[in-house]
């Protein structure tokens, strides 16, 4: 049984499917992360109340394989606000098919970048 729960804020869910499977039948890690991303630029945008891009992703190591059918669930949290950039840690967990086992798969920081409507990086509210 697995105590350990989830960080954050539930930020995206969805399904994995047999079209993102490496060749042992495992989802490709890349699509892990494009997830995690995704969900990276959900809550740092809602924050930044505006347009953010990725800037770094730090220490991705995973600790358990998704299947097809698992639920991936992606939680964040904003850590730290700086001047133009936000870190989020973002945690990724699994709810297993026909299961109510929930595993987590891999975390990592990320390093987001507010941007002006010039592509320019501008000032996030510390607020």
């Amino acid at each position: 049984m697995n105590l350990e729960e989830p960080q954050g804020e539930l930020t995206l869910r969805t399904l994995a499917m047999p079209a993102d499977t490496n060749p042992a039948g495992d989802i490709f890690g890349g699509w892990v992360l494009a997830q995690m991303d995704a969900a990276a630029g959900i809550r740092s945008a809602e924050r930044a109340k505006g347009r953010t891009v990725t800037a770094a992703v730090k220490e991705v190591s995973f600790k358990r394989p998704v299947k097809v059918g698992d639920t991936l669930c992606v939680y964040t949290s904003v850590t730290q606000v700086g001047r133009t950039s936000l870190t989020l840690y973002v945690e990724c967990w699994v709810r297993r098919q026909y299961s109510q086992e929930r595993q987590k798969v891999t975390d990592a920081h990320f390093i987001m970048v507010a941007l002006d409507e010039q592509g320019k990086p501008r000032a996030v509210d510390p607020s």
